[in-house]
């Protein structure tokens, strides 16, 4: 039976698609169930969305709980310029790839299943930070009934492998099928810049549907001879086209590279800002997508700003300095913006 969505329905789902926040999700989701038509043919959705808002509700309440139900949260609230989910097989070296990159000091051992909960860590590219999360490793032998809530905060994900293990290809078909049942799709897409892939649901109707844009990372390359060469082999003979690098926790071999490659297929913008007659902070940016306005800039400086505000000036690649601009005007990697009320 057709579920004739309506437009208050469907404003609510791109709202929940967008929302990062657990809290902000859950009132997002909360807001879908008030606006979906009730009737038969949207029995099935229904029930969908009143399990996620209960297991949601649950899990936000569990740090403050005592007692056997409490716990570490096992949805992380996003941090810094973007939040990225470390995912793979089991002793593929995720914690110590979460460590070397953070400093989170994440408990790293030589047997497998060695993470058991969500471990944020933050990642420092130049004057910015990324959010790392370390997650359960996803395989067959000990499934993880959370995972998928876990990533629904995510922005992208790095899928970390390791090619001297002689079932690399095997555990990798292995998450892509566990990942599948919990409605998670990891793809190769990072484009258009600044566009995350995170929400599904494009003309299939569900609206749970993850879809995350993915790096391959091939860690303990100081195992392999010749390492590149044998990324390639690995990604032609598996079928995949995810954008990869060969890295190595251990020595450091390529990590370097993780930071510069993601700010760029991001789409992150940082924008610096000012006071009238004053020098700008160029300390600590405000990280944006490209494509975002000036508007959005004054949101997050201040929810009240952005309503008030009539016109900026801007500091930038992007025309003159100190160039009168409207709202809409939209921002680029190193602007300054001074806001005016």
């Amino acid at each position: 039976m057709p579920a004739n969505l309506t437009p208050e329905y469907r404003a609510a789902e791109e709202a929940f698609r967008k929302a990062r926040d657990p809290r902000e999700r859950l009132e997002r989701l909360r807001e879908m169930l008030r606006t979906i038509p009730k009737h038969k043919g949207t029995d099935h959705l229904q029930g969908d969305i009143k399990r996620r808002i209960k297991e949601m509700s649950e899990e936000l309440e569990r740090p403050a709980r005592g007692g056997a139900r409490g716990g570490p949260p096992l949805s992380i609230r996003p941090e810094g310029a973007t939040q990225l989910a470390l995912i793979g097989p089991s002793n593929v070296g995720k914690s110590s790839l979460h460590a070397r990159l953070t400093g989170s000091g994440a408990h790293a051992a030589a047997y497998p299943f060695t993470t058991r909960y969500p471990e944020p860590g933050m990642m420092r590219y130049e004057d910015i930070y990324f959010q790392l999360v370390d997650l359960p490793a996803v395989a067959p032998e000990q499934p993880v009934s959370w995972l998928a809530t876990a990533l629904e905060t995510a922005d992208a994900a790095l899928l970390v492998v390791d090619l001297g293990e002689p079932r690399c290809i095997e555990q990798v078909a292995a998450v892509h099928a566990l990942l599948r049942e919990r409605r998670v799709t990891l793809t190769d897409r990072w484009e258009p810049a600044g566009e995350t892939a995170r929400a599904g649901g494009e003309g299939d109707g569900d609206p749970f549907a993850l879809r995350l844009s993915t790096l391959l990372l091939a860690n303990k390359a100081e195992r392999l001879a010749d390492p590149d060469a044998e990324l390639r082999a690995f990604l032609e003979v598996a079928g995949l086209r995810y954008p990869a690098l060969a890295v190595s926790a251990t020595t450091g071999q390529g990590l370097g590279q993780i930071g510069p490659w993601l700010f760029a297929h991001l789409g992150i913008a940082r924008v610096y800002t000012k006071a009238p007659g004053r020098p700008p902070d160029l300390h600590r940016p405000y990280t944006m997508r490209r494509g975002q306005t000036v508007a959005d800039v004054a949101g997050l400086v201040h929810k009240d700003l952005a309503r008030s505000l009539r016109y900026a000036r801007v500091w930038g690649k992007g025309g003159f300095d100190g160039q009168h601009v409207g709202r809409t005007h939209p921002v680029a990697d190193g602007d300054v913006i001074e806001l005016h009320a």
